[in-house]
């Protein structure tokens, strides 16, 4: 009987002999940079649009605030008679916590005044016609954009109008 001898060949291994193949995983510093260059222009412009809104926020709310202000010093002149409304001065400036105050020392007063004290609130007075005043209540203010802005109300008072009959003396 005759032997066989395994037959070796030069230069090849068997497959459960060899190494593992290389993985090659991972980014290139080229990507990874390109990846950086857009997480920042994406975040810039997130922050930009965030001033935006915040500033926006910030004129609206100043924007109900002053409204209510005109409206409250409007309220004020409402209750007075003919004669007090005909005796206004062309062009006054308002109190603003004349016009919002509660009348007793709270804290809702303090902090309304504190809030209030970036406003500017004028009155101007004309009559269009005899026995008619328009009463032009502005309020201005200066935002956080460092921009003016203003808000008026307007309201007419007539001799022996509305106005006298919700008048209530003591």
């Amino acid at each position: 009987m005759s032997q066989t001898v395994p037959s070796l060949v030069v230069g090849c291994t068997p497959p459960s002999l060899s190494a593992p193949p290389r993985v090659r995983a991972g980014f290139t510093i080229l990507e990874v940079m390109a990846a950086a260059t857009i997480l920042v222009l994406v975040i810039a412009t997130s922050l930009t649009v965030l001033q935006h809104g915040m500033r926006a926020v910030d004129t609206a709310r100043n924007m109900t605030l002053a409204s209510q202000i005109a409206q409250s010093e409007l309220e004020v002149l409402r209750l007075q008679n003919w004669p007090q409304i005909a005796a206004l001065p062309a062009n006054a400036v308002v109190n603003i916590s004349d016009a919002i105050s509660s009348g007793n020392a709270t804290a809702l007063d303090s902090t309304l005044n504190t809030m209030t004290s970036r406003f500017t609130c004028t009155r101007t007075v004309s009559d269009p016609k005899p026995n008619m005043r328009l009463i032009t209540v502005t309020a201005t203010w200066i935002g956080n954009d460092a921009r003016p802005h203003s808000v008026f109300a307007q309201a007419r008072y007539a001799r022996n109008g509305l106005n006298d009959y919700i008048y209530i003396s003591h």
